[in-house]
């Protein structure tokens, strides 16, 4: 396959995974047809299963794009700089709201999202590892510069990722939307709290 024919093959793929996502959030996933997308790009359903072999895999695709967007928000800020702690808090704060963007308030795109944790659970996990890892990468520069004391920084993002649930699972979000306490900032401020414990101890001793 020449580099024009890749061109043009990823350009379809993009082009169907647009229209699948629109019609997603507007009459909803279950609702979509292979033929529905397939009309507004005015080809046969024939020709999307050339690129796609089913609508699981567009809706794998569409997840994937979704999420794709939050982790080079995170990554973009982890590999930024200033006080790691501020970073970490920006870090936090983005991944929330833009899950909160997408997927509250949105009824269909809330279901999409839900289904995908249940036909492509592979692909939350690995969107959730790529979190993780830019977390991880805030929080080594702040035990480099002596900002953060955790001596074991793979378990430490971890735990921060586990304690933000709330704040970053779809459903969870959508749950958990009206209720006061703790806030976002409250349970980051723990967070950084945990993070630096060791450190605010030992200069009180």
């Amino acid at each position: 396959m020449t580099m024009t024919s890749d061109n043009t093959e990823a350009d379809m793929r993009h082009r169907i995974l647009v229209v699948a996502e629109r019609l997603f959030r507007q009459i909803g996933y279950q609702k979509t047809t292979v033929a529905d997308i397939a009309k507004v790009l005015q080809m046969s359903p024939a020709n999307v299963y050339r690129f796609f072999d089913s609508k699981k895999a567009i809706h794998k695709g569409v997840a994937r794009h979704l999420m794709g967007e939050v982790e080079q928000a995170a990554d973009s800020i982890a590999a930024g700089h200033g006080p790691a702690a501020e970073r970490l808090r920006d870090l936090l704060t983005t991944v929330h709201r833009m899950n909160t963007e997408r997927y509250v308030g949105d009824e269909k795109l809330h279901e999409m999202v839900a289904i995908a944790m249940q036909e492509n659970w592979d692909v939350c996990v690995n969107h959730m590892e790529c979190i993780t890892a830019a977390i991880g990468e805030v929080v080594a520069q702040g035990v480099a510069s002596g900002e953060f004391d955790a001596p074991d920084v793979p378990l430490a993002a971890g735990c921060v990722c586990t304690t933000m649930l709330r704040f970053f699972h779809p459903q969870m979000i959508a749950q958990a939307f009206e209720k006061e306490e703790p806030s976002l900032d409250q349970l980051i401020d723990f967070v950084l709290a945990g993070l630096g414990a060791r450190k605010r101890v030992a200069a009180i001793e």
